[in-house]
């Protein structure tokens, strides 16, 4: 991870001297509005209300060209579906809402602090890792 988070899709793709496209463009700047995790089906249906011409089949090559580049990160929360985010150069981890698919980013250094405590008893030093935690709302006891 080594962008500042500033920096925009676009900005990223011509730092690694990808050829953009307008439906590029169009894609890279849905992408960077979503304050959600959108699957490609989401995409699709948010670059198509910008530019029609944009067909589903340059969305996900567009989304693996950007993957492949290390733009933005792939995550499959066990719906079925791959979502995707822009890289962050601030580590964060995930909780995941099963009801409602909504998916919070948080951050919190106690769990940081235990997983890298946790690799150093093992002798190991941590690297990376990804947390994702999966929940019901209080109260919701269905599962």
């Amino acid at each position: 991870m080594d962008h500042p988070d500033n920096a925009t899709i676009e900005d990223l793709c011509a730092a690694k001297g990808m050829r953009m496209t307008e439906q590029r463009r169009v894609i890279a700047r849905v992408l960077q509005a979503s304050e959600d995790h959108p699957d490609v089906e989401e995409l699709y249906r948010r670059a198509v209300a910008v530019d029609d011409r944009i067909s589903i089949s340059t969305v996900y090559r567009t989304v693996k060209l950007l993957e492949d580049a290390g733009i933005i990160e792939r995550h499959d929360f066990r719906e079925g579906r791959a979502r995707y985010e822009q890289v962050s150069e601030e580590h964060h981890d995930h909780l995941i809402d099963l009801r409602s698919g909504r998916v919070i980013e948080f951050r919190n250094e106690e769990i940081e602090h235990l997983q890298r405590e946790i690799a150093r008893r093992l002798g190991y030093r941590l690297i990376d890792h990804r947390l994702e935690l999966y929940a019901v709302p209080l109260g919701d006891e269905d599962v």
